[in-house]
């Protein structure tokens, strides 16, 4: 059965030489295990928001990779919803940049017996391009027959609970987890995999699995999470698609602390 290696977080930048071991090591896993597809789920890079030079960068190394890739940005990317970045907030100027190096920013690749659906979360609730999403998540709803689907985001639908109302930097503006149902209340709803976090977290709710990917860059403390739980520890995961269900396995890396390396990544 098919299997996804999911790298996230690997926030790349020509300005320093952090986390090529990790991607380096990361290739490595690719070229032996032959995943059927890599999902990159967002960050990308460092600063892609504004430098192209970072969205080269990360394109030139993650393309790289072997075999099929599906690309989701992140906040680095393109910047977010204003709420969470005022200063680098998502438009169609970030938008178009991010498209010239990695595509749309949502897509869709079935394997066998399911479809592995990629979403652009920094989008929603933000009038940017978002019809367009809309619509992709209809039709890729309308069409997936008898597949299973694993569905793969940069922010988690929600950190607390799914009918929270505050908005917060950590997940999907509550406005828009209403256009996502079609693919959230869908009875072959199987997997929902993000990243963003920089932790691993896993949680079995019926048959659905909800997995918070580790970062393949570098780990925060709680405090610098308003006190989000999970296991703070650089590393992928490999997921692994059987018939009605997924199994996931983790890949660790060294870890970095956010702290030690700050220096390098937003120097003052």
């Amino acid at each position: 059965m098919p299997t996804i290696l999911q790298i996230s977080d690997t926030h790349l930048s020509p300005r320093n030489g952090l986390f090529l071991d990790n991607i380096a090591a990361l290739r490595r896993v690719a070229q032996e295990r032959r995943p059927d597809l890599t999902v990159f789920s967002g960050d990308l890079s460092l600063d892609g928001a504004d430098r192209d030079d970072d969205l080269a960068f990360a394109g030139d190394l993650l393309r790289a990779f072997p075999g099929e890739n599906l690309f989701i940005p992140g906040n680095h990317d393109t910047g977010s919803h204003p709420i969470g970045m005022p200063h680098q907030p998502v438009n169609t100027k970030r938008m178009a940049r991010y498209r010239r190096f990695f595509g749309d920013g949502f897509g869709a690749v079935d394997l066998s017996g399911w479809r592995v659906i990629g979403l652009n979360t920094e989008i929603m609730a933000t009038g940017v391009e978002e019809e367009l999403q809309v619509a992709f998540i209809a039709g890729t709803a309308a069409t997936l027959g008898d597949r299973r689907i694993a569905l793969f985001l940069h922010k988690p639908v929600f950190v607390t609970r799914a009918d929270d109302p505050a908005i917060d930097v950590w997940s999907v503006p509550p406005a828009a987890r209403a256009g996502l149902s079609p693919l959230l209340s869908h009875p072959s709803l199987r997997l929902i995999a993000s990243g963003h976090l920089h932790m691993f977290r896993q949680e079995i709710e019926g048959r659905v699995s909800r997995v918070w990917a580790p970062a393949a860059s570098f780990v925060m403390t709680p405090d610098q999470q308003d006190g989000l739980q999970g296991e703070r520890r650089c590393g992928a995961l490999l997921h692994h698609l059987s018939t009605d269900g997924v199994t996931t396995e983790r890949l660790h890396l060294p870890d970095t602390w956010a702290a030690d390396i700050k220096h390098l990544t937003y120097p003052a």
